[in-house]
């Protein structure tokens, strides 16, 4: 009976789900919020109906793959391109304002020998962005195209790639093994081939979608999809960068082609109807019952709203720099605010290397569901059309 438990779990994460989301839609709230309560209820730390597996962590991954995976097809190269050195600024002023407060905040909590590196790790966890929640929400409310949208996944790309560089300088002071040198000679070495292979795979892609006449469309997708899955092995195997960015530049390399547009639909659909609920309710399944006290409470407050602040700040004020109108800055900031998977996957790393105290272990995990709760939420306040809004200008329906 046990060996296919994972069937009655799947499902109840589907209904839960989807429940729990036409319940937000009820409340003017993007369906995601609904899909990530429904995950923590189904989970220990309510009713303990599904438990964490490793079924559900794989699904959970290729959930947020394809997410990013649509976001390349529906994002036009040319926008990122003009979003490039404002997207760096961004991403640059989202990674240092959180690493330089939360090595703050840690030293309140945190002291002894080797508390400064503990603490500056806490101050990793805090730059990592999760752009897979901001992405379904800005699809479910047409808002993705926009110009602030544009730029959120430009930085998010970027914030990936300095959020390595972090792990690793800090990483490489705890385990010798760590050779940073190798690290960011591969980091380059991502971006020369995804250039290369963009180009190369984008004019075969594009012949074969106006020259192929066998007919029938079914091929397109699988093939696409199977590309964007390569990638992703491609970018975490080989380069270290995250699979998230590998899925992202397959989309980007499709996106323009003849049946781009088809191979989004179908895409979209294997999503809706399996992975992506998933992903979302797996990180409410993370979070385990917890005994309360006063300093915890606190610092999970602090922690909360720190993570929440420093990416407003430190994007919005990248953002203003880059001449964005204050309300775009403000957008692009609570768009940067996720942590998510990318901040469990930096927290099992300290864990595993002993820079990541007990103190800090619930309230960054509590901190990654708060975040990733509230950054659809915030989207859908900052989102509302304003009258001569840059973002709506030229963008038709939101």
């Amino acid at each position: 009976m046990q060996e296919y438990r994972y069937l009655l779990d799947i499902a109840l994460i589907l209904l839960m789900t989807k429940a729990f989301g036409l319940f937000s839609r009820r409340l003017r709230m993007p369906s995601v919020v609904g899909a990530l309560i429904a995950g923590i209820v189904l989970g220990p730390a309510v009713l303990n109906i599904v438990e964490p597996s490793k079924l559900i962590e794989s699904l959970s991954e290729i959930g947020v793959i394809v997410l990013m995976f649509a976001a390349g097809l529906e994002t036009s190269i040319t926008d990122l391109k003009k979003a490039g050195l404002k997207a760096f600024i961004i991403a640059t002023l989202g990674v240092l304002v959180p690493l330089a407060i939360g090595y703050v905040v840690g030293g309140f909590y945190n002291v002894g020998p080797d508390a400064w590196l503990h603490n500056l790790f806490l101050g990793v966890i805090l730059t990592a962005t999760s752009v897979g929640i901001t992405v379904e929400t800005l699809k479910e409310m047409g808002c993705m195209s926009t110009e602030s949208g544009n730029a959120i996944l430009a930085a998010a790309v970027i914030d990936d790639v300095l959020g390595i560089i972090c792990l690793t300088l800090v990483t490489g002071m705890a385990d010798s093994s760590v050779n940073i040198g190798v690290v960011m000679f591969k980091i380059l070495l991502f971006f020369v081939f995804a250039v290369v292979v963009g180009v190369i795979l984008h004019k075969v892609f594009s012949w074969w979608f106006e020259h192929d006449s066998c007919g029938g469309l079914q091929r397109y997708s699988i093939v696409s999809f199977a590309f964007a899955l390569i990638m992703a092995f491609c970018s975490e195997a080989f380069f270290g960068v995250a699979d998230i960015t590998g899925s992202f530049v397959a989309g980007l390399i499709l996106s323009g082609t003849r049946q781009c547009d088809y191979v989004t639909k179908r895409i979209s659909t294997l999503s809706y109807m399996l992975i992506t609920p998933v992903f979302f309710a797996s990180i409410g399944l993370k979070l385990s019952p917890i005994t309360w006290n006063a300093k915890l409470i606190e610092l999970v407050i602090v922690l909360c709203v720190v993570a929440v602040l420093t990416k407003i700040v430190g994007c919005g004020l990248g953002a203003i720099a880059c001449k964005y109108t204050p309300t775009q800055a403000i957008r692009i900031g609570c768009g940067m605010i996720s942590r998510g998977e990318v901040a469990l996957i930096v927290a099992n790393k300290g864990m595993a290397l002993g820079i990541l105290p007990e103190v800090f272990v619930t309230p960054v995990l509590l901190c990654v569901v708060f975040t990733t709760v509230i950054t659809p939420i915030l989207l859908k306040i900052v989102y509302k059309k304003k009258p001569n809004d840059a973002d709506f200008v030229q963008t038709a329906n939101c």
